[in-house]
Formats: structure tokens, C-alpha cells, sequence
């Protein structure tokens, strides 16, 4: 399978192929009426509850059943949840068996062609969102770090910041994107990527400490 080369000026990227860094939650699509699906049996999108492409390989989906079961386990104490863990266990005891994902992707390719979601489904949940913004703030704390340690350095490499972060090719897409439209990032003439001054100041920003809002009393004369 071909991956897709992201080019920086004249440096070329060549991202991994992973899983995003924030896993969204997963739906349930349910067969349309007509394809000799029954409605009353819902179909589960086993590639979206692993966050994967479904023309990933046996490996890509292993490491992500492992992050994915691992961050739902019951057993963990900040982020378990029984029902996407169930899932992820389900999606892979299909999925790593060669024979049923064969029949398998054959009903996916019968669901392919499913009507585009609700407006609904396709907001961003508030945990995706607060996950967007705790990496751009990591992203900026790495960039601040390599700047201040070598402040004539070329910048911090794509593809190693991928690599570092576990992003996704898309996920870190907008990332940067973000960034670098808000002024906090920029790239070199190197083709790299650096924290700008506007960055800097964001980040020492976001390290100051809060003061408390004191009420203003009316210290006018009376009378």
C-alpha cells in the first residue's frame, strides 16, 4: 500500500501509518433497507472502532487493539469504558482472523455505499476537541524546548514530530495547519518546523499563573 508523501518546500515527509492520537468514538451504522440486509440488525463499523483504515495490514490493526483495549480497559481508572471495550475486543477477534475478515469486508463494501451520516454524528465530541488542543500545546512545549536549547538550530524534522506524537498523516495535517495559521509555527527554509516568537509568548502564557479577579469597591465620599 502506497503512503501519502507530505512535501515541506524541499524536504519530502513520509508519514507512518497509525492510528490518530485522540481515538473519537466509534458508531454504529445500520444496513439501509433494500440491500438484503435486515434494519434490525445493526452493522458495526469494525475498521472505525479501531480507528483504522480498512485497507490497513494485520500489524496496524494489532497496535491499535492494544492502545485502543488498553486506554478502555475497566480496569483503568480514568478513561474505562465497558461498552468500547467490548467493541474493540469484538472488531478484533473478526478482524485478525484472515477468513472472517475476508467475509467480513464483504458486507463492509455492501455498507460502503451508506447514505452520509447525520449532522448529529458528524460534530466533533468535546473530548476530541480538548484532545486537539492538550497536543497543540505539547506540540508548542517540544518546539519551544528544541528552540531554546539550540536557538540558531534548523527546527524539529515532520516527520520525527510525527513520530514522536503518534499522530495520524491527517490528524497532524491539522495540526500544523492550526498552528501556523494562528502564528505559533512556522517552516524553515530547511523545511522543518520551528516555534515563532507569537508561540513562545503563547506558551509562556499558558505557564503564568492565573490572579484572582479583585471586586473594585466604591471608595467615593458619602454625603
Amino acid at each position: 500500500m502506497k503512503r501519502r508523501v507530505v512535501l515541506y518546500h524541499n524536504i519530502v515527509v513520509r508519514p507512518r501509518n497509525a492510528f490518530p492520537f485522540a481515538a473519537p468514538a466509534y458508531t454504529i451504522r445500520t444496513a439501509p433497507g433494500g440491500n438484503g440486509m435486515p434494519d434490525r440488525e445493526p452493522f458495526v463499523d469494525f475498521y472505525e472502532v479501531l480507528q483504522v483504515n480498512p485497507h490497513s495490514d494485520l500489524k496496524i490493526i494489532e497496535s491499535a487493539y492494544k492502545h485502543l483495549a488498553k486506554i478502555y480497559h475497566p480496569d483503568h481508572d480514568q478513561t474505562a469504558d465497558v461498552d468500547r471495550f467490548s467493541a474493540v475486543i469484538e472488531a478484533w477477534n473478526v478482524l485478525k482472523f484472515p477468513e472472517k475478515r475476508a467475509r467480513y469486508d464483504e458486507i463492509y463494501r455492501l455498507h460502503h455505499g451508506h447514505p452520509e451520516k447525520p449532522v448529529d454524528e458528524q460534530l466533533v465530541s468535546a473530548d476530541v476537541a480538548l484532545g486537539d488542543a492538550a497536543l497543540q500545546r505539547n506540540i508548542l512545549m517540544y518546539l519551544y524546548k528544541a528552540r531554546r536549547e539550540n536557538f540558531r538550530g534548523n527546527g524539529v524534522g515532520a516527520y520525527a514530530l510525527q513520530e514522536h506524537f503518534g499522530c495520524s498523516d491527517d490528524a497532524f495535517d491539522f495540526h500544523v495547519w492550526y498552528l501556523r495559521s494562528k502564528g505559533f509555527l512556522e517552516v524553515t527554509e530547511a523545511g522543518t518546523l520551528a516555534i515563532t516568537v507569537e508561540g513562545v509568548d503563547h506558551v509562556i502564557a499558558l505557564h503564568q499563573p492565573v490572579q484572582p479577579q479583585r471586586l473594585v469597591t466604591d471608595q467615593s465620599p458619602h454625603g
